[in-house]
């Protein structure tokens, strides 16, 4: 069976079937490997308000009126006809004279509330609230049915949004190759074809190339990989090897034995580097 690596202690661990690259190190932050540590080993052979009646204004005119004549003893005239009103008066107090004049503010009183009593509505007005009712029936019915629409579309597109998260998982093996391309991307640099080639090949992970292919569009769909930093971190890498002219380490980026970048990241991950 193939050779499986063997970290040395305090280096970070491998994920399972992990091959390196040809020309890749460890990382200079590692502790050095202890003098005779083997990297590799076979599995086979070793383990790592209310109205006013008329009577109450009739009073002031009957003053006035009575305040224009002449006194009593000029007009001598006058003295028996006064004398028997007011004996009439007297007489007519003492035989219950309240009822006539409870009697005679009646007919005024009623007067008054027929003059101040409100008219009704109009036909024209009846006709005018009954269409402004209408029209405001109208109105709502619409607004309601409009509401019912809006909350009827909005359930479908929670539905569809819940159907697309729920098969955006996957299947267990796309999830299996989504989780390990995530740990490879974490282990070292990868340029999208090499992640696949890992995450495919019977010395990698030996994913199915559907799964693999799915785990990184996720990848790239949910914004899990730069691989224009992914250059940048690869070619990096190299320099600290070994050295590098510009377009050695152009080529070594886009080689399909090495990093398998794209020209256009390849060149990127080369400028940040100062070359």
């Amino acid at each position: 069976m193939p050779a499986r690596f063997n970290p040395a202690p305090g280096w970070p661990a491998a994920p399972d079937g992990w091959t390196p690259e040809p020309g890749w190190r460890p990382d200079p932050s590692w502790p050095a490997a202890p003098h005779g540590w083997q990297l590799w080993i076979d599995d086979a052979t070793a383990a790592p308000t209310e109205p006013v009646g008329l009577s109450h204004g009739a009073a002031p005119s009957v003053v006035a009126a009575s305040g224009l004549q002449r006194p009593w003893f000029k007009k001598k005239r006058f003295i028996i006809p006064i004398g028997l009103v007011v004996l009439s008066i007297v007489i007519g107090s003492l035989n219950g004279g309240d009822e006539p004049a409870s009697e005679s503010t009646g007919p005024v009183a009623a007067g008054a509330v027929e003059q101040t009593a409100p008219e009704g509505p109009s036909a024209e007005e009846l006709a005018a609230e009954e269409e402004a009712d209408r029209v405001a029936a109208e109105q709502k019915a619409a607004e309601d049915a409009a509401e019912a629409e809006a909350d009827r579309v909005a359930a479908e597109q929670e539905a569809a949004a819940a159907a697309a998260a729920e098969a955006a998982k996957g299947t267990v093996s796309q999830q299996n190759a989504y989780r390990s391309a995530e740990s490879y991307l974490s282990f070292t640099a990868f340029s999208r074809a090499g992640l696949l080639g890992q995450l495919t090949s019977e010395y990698g992970a030996g994913f199915p190339a559907a799964d693999a292919e799915f785990a990184v569009a996720r990848l790239e769909a949910e914004g899990g990989v730069d691989w224009n930093a992914e250059a940048v971190e690869a070619a990096k890498s190299y320099l600290e090897f070994t050295s590098f002219s510009r377009q050695g380490l152009l080529d070594q980026l886009t080689s399909e034995y090495g990093a398998q970048f794209t020209p256009e990241q390849a060149e990127y991950g080369v400028s940040q580097t100062g070359l």
